[in-house]
């Protein structure tokens, strides 16, 4: 093929995405086959990791963090997914009391700290101080500027008492988000997703932006950096990010080898109740 016909294909093919909204560097979306496969080894590999924080009793902080619709919540969510929830929380705090007002900043984040042998993961944290704290005005100028000051103190202490800690900031481009944010107003299962202030956000897009930068100017230290996901692709996140959290803590693998030998059925005189004095669910399926 000539040159001025290759490059008059490549150029129609552009023109073609573009007019998808597609971008022509953009990747292709990881495959659900390809993504479910991978998963199921990395959800794996975290019941191993698990297993070590319980033995070792270490203790474990994962901070999600990112814009709306980045999809910091369906990553927790694979994450949490396989392990034991009497050893793995997930803490996403709603508005705070007004007692709660009251208290140091960060005292009611450290109420829900890990102890010996427990992982937790923060659907949003006490990063909400640097973001929406700051541009919805719910703070003054004084307490965001102590916050940005005390908060790399804070998580010093946390790391020289021992704490685990690993932060993740979630990026999306505008125009993935505003297809997200098109799929939840249209779809009544997905509509509790925007809340008013996911909606107000919307008009103070670049504030957010300006704020972000902010934050990890004063917070991207070196003893507790922040990790950027790509979630672009929702799939490639989930999985990059779980992947990259298992490299952040070293185990060792304590998953028995042999299945585990259940014992037999107790024997003896039973008889069952009548099944018609037993109310049951009717089998619409």
């Amino acid at each position: 093929m000539k040159p001025e016909k290759a490059e008059k294909k490549e150029l129609a093919k552009t023109e073609k995405k573009l007019a998808k909204n597609e971008h022509p560097e953009e990747k292709k979306k990881l495959k659900r086959k390809k993504y479910e496969k991978a998963l199921s080894k990395l959800q794996l590999e975290l019941v191993k990791l698990q297993y070590w924080v319980k033995r070792e009793k270490l203790r474990v902080v994962v901070l999600f963090e990112g814009r709306d619709a980045a999809g910091k919540g369906g990553a927790v969510k694979r994450i949490a997914e396989c392990l034991n929830p009497r050893g793995c929380r997930v803490v996403a705090l709603g508005t705070p009391t007004d007692r709660e007002k009251s208290q140091w900043y960060f005292q009611r984040y450290v109420e829900h700290l890990p102890a010996a042998g427990e992982i937790v993961l923060f659907d949003r944290s006490w990063y909400n101080r640097g973001g929406v704290e700051k541009v919805m005005g719910f703070c003054t100028d004084e307490e965001h500027a102590e916050f940005l000051q005390a908060c790399p103190v804070f998580e010093r202490m946390l790391l020289q008492s021992g704490v685990i800690l690993v932060k993740y900031w979630f990026s999306v481009s505008d125009e993935i988000q505003e297809q997200r944010f098109r799929s939840r107003s249209e779809s009544p299962a997905k509509r509790w997703k925007l809340s008013p202030m996911d909606l107000e956000a919307r008009t103070r897009f670049i504030d957010y932006s300006k704020a972000k930068d902010t934050m990890f100017l004063h917070t991207d230290v070196p003893e507790s950096p922040w990790w950027v996901v790509d979630s672009n692709d929702q799939r490639a996140a989930r999985l990059n990010c779980i992947a990259h959290l298992l490299e952040r803590i070293s185990y060792e693998d304590l998953l028995p080898t042999e299945p585990l030998v259940l014992p037999p059925l107790q024997e003896g005189d039973y008889d069952r109740p009548p099944i018609e004095l037993q109310r049951f669910v009717p089998a619409r399926y």
